[in-house]
């Protein structure tokens, strides 16, 4: 049972990483789940960043993908290989280094997907059955191993050196190293050719993504192992019995490997790469392999033909002239095609075609945006921008004369002239806003208000409570009558007053809270 492409097992798998706070685990789990297409180009984005993350751990991440590479599954193994291949070709060096120092490699020699038909892997028509895939799992997990291995005994990664013959490695290194360096490469080389697919061998998602990583490979390491054999060529007739010994026998496997090279670009024409993008093989002449071989058997002191040694020499050099240049023209060609970045895209998009797509993008944003009149401008467009937008609009005409508030200055002379005519009973029992006047005419909207509001409120009747009816109320509630308050509170109004019960302050004395305070005489305080 599948859930939009992903199995129940992939959504548990990953909601058990996402409770367990396992980020880099997840996006493992993400890359490889059990659907039938390649790993989504995003899932392998993140995972590389990763790798170039100074707080993520290589080791973690390497040993996430090699757990996932022992599943029943097929289609889980082959794309954690697939996830493994892309970070060492495009992820950070560190990763490669672990893998190559680590035991840790993908033991996958015996594996076997007894499985029933998968029919497609989940649901795509034309599939394979996982035994079918299982010989190109094995093989695919031998050629990783041989990568990490030969980037153990160099130090370099052949994929990611330079090529060419004034800055190419191979080209420039000394005969001693480069008959070292020569069948390490052949090894990486020989695991990548047993490969061995055919074009109706490439029938889902999975495999076509491993083809693309393995063709791209290829390019790169038969441009390197081209530069190494022009450089053997150039230095075989210097070098000693021994050296050129080993060195006919690596030109030997060359011209094996290079039958090789070209069926594997067949198959890669036939599955619909381009064969502009396929570089072309031009193989030396087989007058040089004679000539190598009676050179050798020279300094081996065997009998040579008679016809052959007064001109040796100079054939020998036109021998080796005409193989180098046919080998350059080689090398000139698979150097372009590793140079170029259209196979560096694993989902198959170009970037010609990817550049062409935002460009077209872009102008119509830019078309839609000149369209779009501007926030700012006049006209009708302009007046619904400002209704809808507060930063744009206005005050309105009729509160343009209304002065600013501010709550922290003094109160308006109105708003004291009031409070001054209240009792103090009702200002203790008036349970109003206090901010409500410093408004103009905010006390008596509130108060219209709050009557209109208590009229329908049982609890705000005849108790002391409504704010708008005191004075009303308090001729028949005892609670509030002036007299109980008298008697509770004490007299609380001066003698000095004017009769409206409103206390004065004359400045005479030493502090305004000497109001109604009287003196040894029971006299009024001046």
């Amino acid at each position: 049972m599948t859930m939009a492409g992903q199995t129940i097992n992939d959504r548990l798998l990953a909601a058990r990483h996402s409770l367990a706070g396992q980020g880099l685990a997840k996006s493992v789990c993400k890359a490889t789940t059990e659907e039938c297409i390649g790993p989504k180009k995003k899932h392998l984005d993140y995972l590389v960043h990763c790798t170039n993350e100074p707080n993520v751990s290589i080791p973690h991440l390497a040993n996430l993908l090699i757990e996932r590479s022992q599943n029943a599954n097929w289609v889980v193994v082959y794309k954690s290989l697939i996830t493994t291949h892309h970070l060492m070709a495009y992820g950070n060096e560190r990763f490669m280094q672990y893998l190559a120092s680590s035991n840790s490699t993908f033991n996958l020699s015996s594996f076997l997907d007894k499985g029933t038909v998968q029919d497609g892997g989940m649901g795509v028509p034309g599939g394979r059955m996982g035994y079918d895939m299982s010989p190109f799992i094995r093989r695919y997990a031998k050629y990783l191993n041989e990568k990490s291995l030969s980037y153990r005994a160099m130090a370099f990664d052949f994929c990611k050196v330079k090529r060419g013959k004034e800055e190419g490695s191979l080209r420039s290194m000394n005969a001693e190293k480069l008959l070292k360096t020569l069948p390490v490469l052949q090894a990486q080389l020989d695991a990548l050719l047993e490969f061995d697919c055919q074009s109706n061998d490439l029938s889902n998602g999975v495999i076509n993504m491993s083809f693309m990583l393995l063709f791209r490979d290829l390019i790169r390491l038969f441009a390197c192992y081209n530069d190494g054999i022009i450089n053997l060529l150039e230095k075989y007739f210097d070098m000693n019995k021994k050296h050129a010994r080993d060195a006919l026998d690596l030109y030997k496997k060359f011209l094996v490997r290079m039958d090789r090279v070209g069926e594997f670009l067949k198959v890669a024409e036939n599955v619909g790469i381009d064969k502009g993008d396929i570089p072309d093989l031009t193989k030396a002449p087989s007058s040089l392999l004679d000539a190598l071989e009676q050179h050798l058997a020279t300094l081996e002191g065997r009998k040579v033909s008679a016809a052959n040694t007064p001109t040796q020499s100079s054939s020998n050099q036109r021998n080796v002239k005409s193989a180098v240049s046919a080998l350059s023209s080689t090398s000139s060609a698979f150097g372009t095609a590793a140079a170029s970045s259209k196979f560096d895209t694993t989902n198959g998009i170009d970037e010609q075609l990817k550049a062409q797509v935002l460009a077209e993008e872009e102008a119509a944003m830019n078309q839609y945006k000149s369209k779009v009149s501007s926030p700012t401008s006049s006209g009708a467009t302009g007046a619904n921008a400002a209704l809808t937008n507060p930063f744009l609009s206005s005050p309105p005409a009729a509160q343009a004369g209304q002065p600013i508030v501010d709550l922290f200055g003094a109160a308006s002379a109105q708003p004291a002239a009031a409070a001054a005519a209240t009792k103090a009973s009702d200002d203790l029992l008036q349970l109003g806003n206090p901010f409500a006047d410093m408004f103009e005419g905010g006390a008596a909207a509130v108060g219209a208000t709050g009557a209109a509001l208590n009229a329908n409120n049982l609890w705000m009747h005849n108790n002391g409570f409504n704010g708008a009816s005191v004075s009303s109320a308090a001729a028949t509630n005892a609670f509030v009558s002036d007299s109980n308050f008298s008697s509770v509170f004490g007299n609380t109004e001066p003698a000095g007053n004017d009769g409206d019960g409103t206390a004065k302050y004359d400045g005479a004395g030493s502090s305004p809270f000497d109001w109604g305070a009287t003196d040894d005489d029971g006299g009024a305080a001046q």
